[in-house]
């Protein structure tokens, strides 16, 4: 069976998708004195997405470690919550989701934003050696450039000269970048980052052509289901003190992903 991680681990899907999570979400706000209460914080995630998360292994992803920091600063435990596909967190009925995507003027309904932690996006990768450009604007005909499906990726590269071809896993793209069966690919950076910690002796050119194009890139934050003001204020301070002293960078590092403070 086809793992389903890199259908929802990465926000080079649609914009959509990771904005409309809990759309279906109760409007009654859990108090912090509720979550102290029961001492514990739950995490809804994928349990087949490395880097971003998975269930049994040696490594946990870089959303669970970050979670449980955060639960750990607030002085409760963090219970996590496996769900396929991610907008089920409203049906089991979790406290928070990771990398929620900020985008102004979209409302998410259900959910109450943290303060962000990571630039997210998607960048573009290049077979090994080979020439590459600085922005999604220089890529030319003749170019073969692997795109997630109906991803705001595949909508700015239709807008160059270069060829698309559709991959419906970020792991078959790049692996095919890798390959040179295409000669680039669009993907999230903690894909890429990822991926060259596990190829060191062949890693990936990876340029961040998404700071050029504001629609392919973004901040995340922690999305807060039914948070009254005294959570949402609580989780900012901890996420805070999470920034401060590197902690957060160091979860990220482990990956193999820059972190960017936002």
């Amino acid at each position: 069976m086809r793992p389903t991680r890199s259908l929802l681990s990465s926000p080079s899907r649609t914009l959509l998708a990771g904005l409309l999570v809990c759309s279906a979400a109760s409007t009654l706000a859990r108090p912090l004195a509720e979550v102290q209460i029961n001492k514990q914080l739950s995490v809804c995630a994928n349990p087949n997405a490395l880097p971003y998360a998975a269930e049994g292994g040696d490594l946990q992803g870089f959303q669970i470690e970050i979670a449980r920091a955060l639960a750990q600063r607030l002085g409760l435990q963090l219970q996590v919550l496996w769900i396929v596909p991610r907008y089920r967190a409203a049906a089991v009925d979790c406290d928070m989701l990771m990398d929620t995507i900020l985008s102004p003027g979209v409302e998410q309904r259900g959910l109450r934003p943290s303060m962000p932690y990571q630039v997210g996006g998607v960048g573009l990768v290049f077979t090994p050696g080979q020439p590459t450009v600085p922005d999604y604007k220089s890529l030319r005909e003749g170019m073969r450039v692997g795109v997630m499906m109906n991803s705001l990726a595949s909508l700015v590269i239709s807008r160059t000269a270069a060829a698309m071809v559709p991959f419906g896993f970020e792991d078959d793209m790049l692996e095919a970048v890798a390959s040179g069966d295409v000669q680039a690919g669009a993907v999230s950076p903690a894909s890429a980052g990822y991926y060259n910690l596990r190829h060191p002796n062949k890693p990936l050119t990876v340029v961040r052509a998404q700071d050029s194009e504001p629609e392919l890139r973004w901040n995340v934050a922690v999305g807060l289901r039914r948070a009254d003001d005294a959570l949402v204020d609580a989780v900012n301070a901890a996420l805070k003190a999470l920034l401060d002293d590197g902690t957060i960078r160091s979860i990220y590092a482990r990956y193999g992903i820059e972190h960017q403070r936002p």
